[in-house]
């Protein structure tokens, strides 16, 4: 007789491990697949699991990061290019082959009858390094395009700009995370990590556990303020005369480092002059923080051994960002808290690869390493990288907000390409860019979703997800870290390599465009050897084995560099240079018509524009919509009760939310979050008033007034 064999049971593949694709943490996470080999869940395919092995998170997660296999479902996403055959008709389903013929007719067309310059590219901080890198040549070298920028100038570009303008080279964090628990004062200006990056909240609790002080700047006192020693609660705009005062009493106590001002840094005379005249009753006028709680944090931070000052988008989204970071850091020279073990100042990064996204050419003025477009030793090297001359590369386009601003007008582009980004709810006076957008005779979306924007394209291209591609990102920290492919896409979508391959292909240019990340990586580190942000001696290998690699690292046997400046600075002189600036008021303040001020933020449930988050039922259920938060005093003027809805109106637009009524904010100001769409839109009323140096706009402050709804309709 015959035994009977034992069935075989499926086999499960193996675990990935691999990274969130939300905040600038880039969270380690393990990637299983759920069920067996073969099968076809109804849910998401994979599962996550803790990574603890990852130095960043050491295993945590946020809601974003535990719930981001829910897109990968089926049914969750788009599977298959999308065309629209006439101005304001519908999207109808289109084969790849149809769908890319269009986009490249469309770009070709638009380029020859306007020029060049009339075709652009808009980016995004979540885009992988390569993408970024191989989004910035087929700009350049296929399109010949100056018009290229991306979201990210909405996130750090003013931080960046003070950084290369105090030290000479921009990273948003020049430590690691790690070192923060060991410094004695740090300065939290503008941030809220406690809802936008949670993980690293073990960062301040182990600060205080060690010892040392936690300060918090915020005009509300949100989850992170409520950790702090002092929280201290300025009007919206008042940063930067915080910053003069604080420098002010500095001076006036004696708790400035003369050697270290002498030894390490130029210009401390302007600065000194400029904080003289910002003297404690005139800050306390100015911002509203009182000249004890002034005196108080001066010696805190002064009297530290060690201090650190980190900003956020609540200090830096203003029409003089630049010149504010720039006060902060010179408070960090002025005490010799910097380019020394536990101090310095560093900026949180908000989107995922928003450190890497700049630095490698999808930015309007540079090309890869964080090199100026307009140099032309850097612009000959990346030239022969690139084989073509470098007389061909266009010179610098204009920034994001002035892109979009310009889509559809006479001289203006024309034909857009836009990956990675949702406009049409993240764009300050995002009203006016929606209509934008409308205008433009192209537009081409490469999303995972149909968001806003895509819903008003021509075309639309279905793009992979991080967990269906390899590629890398950089974090905060200037770490460079390996995403790595747990599953297949679906089969109606293809990887923004792939795209700009096929579309490079059709537009003349058939070499140079890899559709294997790891090639692209490979090109990437040669385009930026040299360069500040120098890669050329990171591999895939060595992020795997080494859980990333700080840049700069110029060859394979470098260590790679996760502190910076403990030698000397980037500047020429390798001093760090304090930056000349006074407080000035905001591009718009409250007036008789608009009399409040609105400021702008995250919740912890939702991230950007809400493009993903807003289909995660989990995620929507813990923060369903927008409000409006406003104090128990103001709420009482208005006769408004918690709840009923609210108008809020600028000189752009207007916005309806239900009240939230709470005293964690000032009764001068009104907070709204920016994750939705529709009529509680925050960004149809802000301002894009932008800085003159960083090209930021003033997302973080505008004027407004607001009313009850029923009063308004007469009922």
């Amino acid at each position: 007789m015959t035994p009977t064999a034992a069935p075989v049971a499926p086999t499960t593949p193996a675990a990935t491990d691999t990274h969130c694709p939300y905040c600038s943490l880039q969270c380690g996470m393990r990637l299983a697949p759920v069920g067996p080999a073969g099968s076809a869940p109804a849910g998401p395919p994979v599962e996550v699991l803790e990574r603890p092995d990852f130095p960043v998170n050491r295993g945590a997660l946020c809601g974003k990061g535990r719930t981001a296999p829910a897109l990968l479902a089926r049914g969750a996403r788009l599977t298959g290019p999308l065309l629209r055959d006439r101005p304001g008709g519908p999207l109808r389903s289109a084969s790849w082959p149809e769908a890319l013929d269009r986009v490249a007719a469309g770009l070709a067309r638009v380029r020859d009858e306007h020029g060049p310059d009339a075709v652009g590219v808009f980016g995004g901080g979540g885009l992988t390094n390569e993408k970024a890198y191989l989004l910035g040549k087929f700009a350049r070298v296929v399109l010949g395009t100056a018009n290229i920028d991306y979201n990210g100038r909405f996130c750090m570009s003013s931080a960046a700009a003070a950084h290369r303008r105090a030290f000479g080279l921009d990273r948003g964090l020049p430590f690691p995370l790690a070192d923060l628990p060991h410094t004695g004062c740090l300065v939290l200006v503008g941030g809220n990590p406690a809802e936008t990056m949670p993980p690293a909240v073990r960062y301040l609790r182990e600060l205080r556990e060690n010892g040392g002080t936690l300060i918090v700047v915020d005009p509300r006192r949100t989850r992170t303020a409520e950790l702090a020693d002092l929280h201290l609660q300025p009007r919206p705009g008042g940063d930067l005369a915080l910053a003069l005062g604080l420098l002010h009493l500095v001076i006036a106590d004696g708790l400035l480092d003369q050697d270290f001002i002498a030894e390490r840094t130029s210009g401390f005379a302007a600065a000194r002059e400029s904080a003289m005249a910002h003297w404690p009753d005139r800050v306390e006028r100015i911002t509203g923080v009182p000249v004890h709680q002034l005196r108080m944090a001066a010696r805190m931070f002064g009297e530290a051994a060690t201090g650190m000052v980190l900003t956020a988008r609540g200090a830096e989204q203003h029409s003089k960002g630049t010149d504010t970071v720039g006060a902060w850091i010179n408070l960090c020279l002025a005490t010799g808290k910097s380019g020394r073990p536990y101090s310095g100042y560093g900026c949180l990064t908000g989107q995922g690869n928003g450190q890497g996204g700049r630095e490698h050419g999808q930015k309007a003025d540079q090309l890869p390493g964080y090199r100026s477009i307009e140099d032309p030793a850097a612009r000959a090297h990346v030239a022969a990288v690139w084989g073509v001359p470098a007389a061909s590369l266009p010179g610098p386009g204009v920034s994001a907000y002035e892109l979009l601003d310009g889509l559809g007008r006479p001289g203006g582009v024309k034909a857009l390409l836009l990956a990675g980004s949702n406009p049409a709810v993240s764009a300050p006076n995002a009203g006016q860019i929606t209509e934008r957008l409308r205008a433009l005779d192209l537009l081409v979306v490469a999303d995972l979703v149909l968001s806003e924007t895509a819903r008003l394209a021509d075309v639309v291209l279905p793009v992979t997800q991080w967990a269906e591609e390899d590629g890398t990102t950089t974090n905060l920290e200037g770490r460079v870290i390996l995403r790595r492919r747990a599953l297949d896409p679906p089969d109606g979508v293809r990887g923004e390599l792939w795209l700009l391959r096929e579309l490079a292909a059709r537009l003349g240019v058939p070499d140079g465009f890899p559709a294997e990340a790891e090639q692209a990586f490979e090109e990437l580190r040669r385009a930026s050897a040299g360069g500040d942000a120098d890669y050329a001696g990171i591999s895939y290998a060595r992020i795997a084995a080494e859980d990333g690699v700080f840049w700069p690292c110029p060859a394979e046997g470098h260590p790679g560099t996760p502190r910076l400046f403990l030698d000397r600075y980037a500047t020429p002189d390798g001093r760090a240079r304090f930056a000349e600036v006074t407080h000035r008021p905001a591009a718009e303040e409250p007036d008789e018509d608009y009399p409040l001020y609105l400021t702008t933020g995250r919740v912890l449930a939702q991230y950007q524009s809400g493009a993903q988050t807003r289909r995660v039922a989990e995620l929507n259920a813990a923060a369903p919509g927008p409000y409006v938060e406003l104090h128990p005093r103001l709420a009482q003027r208005l006769g408004v009760a918690d709840g009923e809805p609210l108008a809020v109106t600028s000189r752009r637009g207007r916005a309806v939310a239900p009240a939230r009524i709470t005293e964690a904010i000032r009764p001068d100001t009104v907070f709204m979050p920016f994750h939705w769409a529709g009529a509680g839109r925050a960004n149809s009323l802000t301002n894009p008033a932008l800085d003159p140096v960083s090209r930021m706009p003033e997302f973080k402050l505008c004027a407004v007034r607001v009313e009850r709804v029923h009063r308004e309709a007469g009922t």
